[in-house]
């Protein structure tokens, strides 16, 4: 990976000095105040490439920007901390749900008289139904698990693939306020180190696999006690730091109909989407509907705490793990009730208490 970047910084500083490639001057300014802010430091060749890449968003920023003034698009994007990343570098880093053994899982570990728990050997073709994206029932109802107490303020994951580990945190620390009352910020980081069942730390991993760690270690640390930091360490598992437990969990049914109700009855709820975009890397405000999105395709885990209506349009409300500068303040309205709707439904799962 270093050494391949450090090619990639030499090739096209050669190409930029050969082209006579110069920087859009107007820039320079906001390039030196984005270095600041998120204290950027760089090599002579790699600032180059990093400039570039940089420029390359401002650009689509301006354009996707514009679109959305003219009403092309249904949310607008700005700059952040992602700036000097190339799209496949941010999902080769961030994004590491890892999908394809999740789709293989035969595993059956869910409360078999729960009426959201999916048939692991149903598969279906489409989770979107014809009759939910006009219907005007569903904008009805609007859910935030925020105002009830039941969510952790934004974390931050960092450089670390460990999404997986932030969903399924923020899904149980949701699930032990409804039996205690008590909102503890839990230990992402003792699911990097110790949940090591077919996850594989910082590189990627799965909700349910998680979740049955903390199932079978009889529980799992405060925040406080084993804190986190964003990389793959040996486990510090000290069974008398064990502040929350879950006895089971259960998937939802590849339906949004049935992900609205897991969400309105049951709170925060682990899924993962596909966050492989550059729209949604650099997404700000607005409801985020991306026609591209595909549905097999998932590589990112987050938190569902919420559904509404904006607009005329119905939402999904989503906590991610890329700390308060990303997004609006951390959080993104992802389009509901309509076809590409990112895969927002194919993993959905939650833990029992």
């Amino acid at each position: 990976m270093k050494l391949s970047l450090f090619l990639a910084c030499v090739l096209v500083s050669t190409l930029v000095v050969a082209s006579g490639h110069i920087f859009d001057s107007r820039l320079d300014e906001d390039w030196k105040n984005w270095k600041s802010q998120h204290e950027k430091h760089y090599t002579e060749e790699e600032e180059t490439y990093r400039r570039m890449v940089w420029e390359d968003h401002v650009r689509f920023i301006e354009q996707h920007n514009l679109e959305y003034s003219m009403g092309k698009q249904t949310f607008t994007v700005g700059m952040n901390q992602f700036g000097d990343m190339t799209t496949n570098e941010f999902n080769e880093l961030m994004n590491r749900f890892l999908p394809v053994e999740a789709d293989n899982s035969t595993e059956d570990e869910f409360d078999e008289e729960d009426e959201h728990v999916e048939d692991e050997h149903v598969e279906d073709d489409d989770e979107f139904d014809e009759d939910e994206e006009n219907d005007d029932d569903l904008g009805n109802v609007i859910v935030d698990w925020r105002t009830k107490g039941y969510v952790t303020p934004v974390k931050n994951q960092g450089q670390c693939g460990s999404c997986w580990a932030f969903s399924a945190v923020g899904a149980i620390e949701g699930q032990w306020f409804h039996a205690t009352k008590k909102l503890i910020p839990l230990s992402e980081q003792m699911l990097v180190d110790c949940s090591t069942y077919r996850n594989r730390g910082c590189q990627g991993g799965w909700m349910s696999y998680a979740f049955e760690f903390v199932i079978n270690n009889n529980g799992i640390s405060s925040a406080a006690d084993y804190s986190y930091t964003a990389r793959d360490q040996n486990c510090q598992n000290k069974t008398d730091k064990l502040v929350a437990k879950i006895r089971h969990y259960a998937f939802i049914r590849r339906r949004e109909r049935f992900l609205e109700k897991a969400v309105e009855r049951i709170g925060p709820i682990s899924v993962a989407i596909d966050a492989s975009g550059r729209s949604f890397h650099f997404y700000k405000r607005g409801i985020y509907r991306n026609p591209r999105c595909k549905s097999r395709a998932v590589n990112h885990a987050v938190l569902v705490v919420g559904f509404g209506r904006e607009d005329q349009r119905n939402y999904w409300l989503i906590k991610n793990s890329w700390g308060t500068s990303w997004g609006h303040e951390g959080y993104i309205k992802m389009a509901k009730n309509v076809r590409r709707n990112c895969g927002i439904t194919r993993h959905a799962v939650y833990p029992i208490v």
